[in-house]
């Protein structure tokens, strides 16, 4: 059987009853960012344009400032960019997950030993 991989960590933030943010934003945001387009970040997550366009739309109304700026389609074509606060909400995020992953290592190694061979 080959080595386990290691454990991660997949962490989501609540802020309130209404107000979370976690892997499935944080990748959609990165996916946004590499691609250039909300319909593309969806596509490559697997999910409907739909899905990714209310995914923004709640990231924008959440923060105080818009985290994904959006140009309509037309001739030129349309696109996505993270604005400076996007960055930063990714960054801070990222930071959150590698901090709990350091402080968590040594536990999250022991749990990983306890598991059973399937």
């Amino acid at each position: 059987m080959p080595p386990a991989a290691p454990p991660r960590l997949r962490i989501r933030i609540v802020f309130d009853e209404a107000r979370f943010f976690g892997p499935g934003k944080a990748d959609l945001l990165a996916g946004i960012a590499r691609t250039g387009s909300i319909a593309a970040a969806g596509r490559d997550m697997g999910m409907s344009y739909k899905r990714a366009w209310d995914l923004v739309q709640a990231m924008n109304a959440m923060f105080a400032s818009p985290l994904v700026a959006m140009a309509r389609g037309g001739a030129k074509g349309g696109g996505a960019t993270l604005t400076s606060e996007g960055e930063r909400v990714l960054a801070l995020y990222h930071l959150v997950q590698d901090a709990a992953l350091d402080a968590g290592g040594a536990a999250l190694q022991e749990l990983s030993a306890k598991l059973s061979d399937i």
